[in-house]
């Protein structure tokens, strides 16, 4: 009876120890398990969590992709590298693919932009100025058609004496870029306070020019390229990881218009973009994603 109690009282010991072994390696084991499923999730494509942003391809074929303008074609788009890369615009699709390259007969410095109007000409913005002391900036006219034929607008500006600037002041550097209504609008980078992007405008034909200092925007952020909608009514200030979008009933409205910043953050360092209509923005990257953005 005592070796039955006994031998009872043990295997009734043993079975509350697995138990409760059991019920603390359970409880120690599921924060793992979720904590690892969010991980997983993190790892996913660096953009998945970007509401309205489709990564489309990769331009591994592009050394650092510094614009994005469209050529006419639909699905197709013409980028360009960085300072320092060779004069070559890279006709590319919509999966990053390169169609074709299209050497440009010119001395390049520091392509950061690239814009087209109405008519098929592109405007390649020379207008780098990371050290804002350049005194040869330039935005080259071509049409793809006659590539050997370029004409040159070459500019100033206004307000810069001084080649370069105080620090606090150094706001002539340029990476973005667009044609609207006979004019190629810049927008610069705030290089000294990183908080006022200034919009200058020139006039879309060869010369020589004192840009017009149209207006200056709050952005607290280094701008990198622009874009402006078909309908004139939707424009994107593009940033590093980030955008601001302003908005009104005409390009004039838009100007004057508070930016609604949007976070890009995991796409990589987005230098290109351009609208393909009124709801969809194409955006690249220095490390040659290709995205499609949808309003």
């Amino acid at each position: 009876m005592r070796t039955v109690s006994f031998a009872a009282a043990v295997a009734a010991l043993l079975l509350s120890s697995c138990s409760e072994a059991q019920t603390k390696q359970s409880a120690a084991d599921q924060p793992k398990q979720e904590k690892s499923g969010k991980k997983k999730g993190k790892k996913g494509k660096g953009t998945a969590d970007i509401a309205n942003l489709t990564r489309l391809g990769s331009m591994d074929g592009v050394p650092e992709s510094s614009g994005l303008a469209l050529t006419g074609e639909v699905g197709t788009f013409y980028t360009h590298g960085d300072e320092g890369a060779r004069p070559i615009l890279f006709k590319v699709d919509a999966t990053g693919r390169t169609l074709a390259e299209l050497e440009v007969p010119v001395q390049g410095d520091d392509w950061e932009s690239i814009t087209r109007d109405t008519q098929g000409n592109l405007y390649i913005g020379d207008v780098g100025n990371n050290n804002n002391n350049r005194r040869d900036l330039v935005i080259y006219r071509v049409n793809p058609q006659n590539i050997q034929q370029i004409q040159e607008i070459k500019l100033t500006y206004p307000d810069q004496k001084d080649f370069p600037p105080a620090k606090q002041e150094q706001n002539f550097d340029c990476e973005a870029t667009l044609w609207h209504a006979g004019n190629v609008y810049l927008f610069t980078k705030d290089r000294g306070q990183g908080q006022t992007s200034k919009v200058y405008a020139v006039p879309d034909r060869p010369g020589s020019y004192t840009a017009r200092l149209i207006t200056k925007l709050a952005i607290p952020g280094e701008v990198t390229d622009a874009a402006l909608s078909p309908d004139g009514r939707r424009l994107v200030l593009l940033a590093r990881q980030e955008m601001f979008v302003l908005e009104g009933s005409n390009f004039d409205e838009a100007l004057r218009a508070t930016p609604q910043q949007i976070s890009l953050k995991g796409a990589g360092q987005t230098e290109g973009a351009v609208f393909a209509d009124n709801n969809t923005l194409y955006i690249s990257s220095e490390q040659g994603a290709l995205y499609k953005y949808t309003f």
